[in-house]
């Protein structure tokens, strides 16, 4: 396709936006895969596209996570090598599909992402006993490889579903939540990304500003949730989905 300024943008300030908002609170990917779609950019490209940007943000929200020790690591790693399987099988799925029917996906999934963060506004104030042992090995599997999968194959909400898993099956704070969902969202990220590349679904050319904008957003987010949580950008987050299902629908029915 012909890039124009008007693709660059209508797609980096959505991009930045959504590193921001996903580092903080997660679900970013609601507001750049359709950021996407907005700028004309044919719906696998877009899908592929979208990765290619998140996966380096995604990359710096896990540095500075880990590096303010709210990763548990062991754990983290055996979800993330879940995640990279169900990720890269969802990925296979996508590329199989006619745009049509990603468009009906689309559409389907994103009501239902949305719907569940509305319900689910207080994940991870509630104190839970961390799971310890065989169990936590085995629950950070089902969860890498399920949500994992999810990812490959939608994507948006993986951030969100990641937080919600953590501190409801693992007892985890929302804090070590957050960190523990960014390295296994970025283990997704890269097998679902390696599909995308295989197939020629990466549009570099747009990807490349796309990922500084997304590296942007998720620094600036990871530092803010690290200091005082990310409570303040759930209203907007809401809001900007709900716009966002408003013109898939329109566009799927049109």
């Amino acid at each position: 396709m012909e890039l124009t300024w008007q693709t660059f943008a209508v797609v980096c300030p959505l991009v930045f936006l959504g590193g921001f908002m996903d580092a903080v609170a997660g679900g970013g990917g609601i507001i750049t895969l359709p950021a996407y779609m907005f700028a004309g950019v044919p719906i696998h490209m877009a899908y592929g596209t979208n990765k290619f940007g998140n996966s380096f943000g995604t990359a710096i929200a896990t540095f500075n996570y880990g590096r303010g020790g709210f990763i548990r690591w062991r754990p983290g790693f055996v979800c993330a090598a879940m995640s990279l399987i169900g990720s890269w099988l969802g990925a296979r799925l996508v590329v199989a599909l006619s745009a049509r029917t990603l468009q009906y996906c689309t559409t389907i999934l994103l009501p239902a992402a949305a719907v569940f963060m509305i319900l689910n506004r207080n994940i991870g104030k509630e104190e839970k006993e961390e799971q310890t042992g065989q169990s936590l090995y085995v629950r950070s599997a089902l969860i890498g490889l399920i949500i994992g999968g999810y990812d490959g194959f939608f994507g948006p909400g993986t951030g969100t579903f990641m937080v919600m898993a953590f501190t409801s099956f693992l007892g985890y704070s929302l804090i070590c939540a957050s960190g523990n969902a960014k390295l296994v969202n970025l283990a997704s990220n890269i097998g679902s990304l390696v599909a995308y590349i295989y197939h020629g679904d990466v549009l570099f050319l747009l990807g490349i500003p796309a990922a500084i904008c997304s590296i942007l957003g998720n620094y600036i987010g990871t530092k803010i949730a690290i200091k005082i949580g990310g409570k303040f950008i759930r209203p907007v987050l809401l809001t900007a989905m709900g716009l966002l299902v408003v013109k898939l629908i329109f566009d799927t029915l049109s």
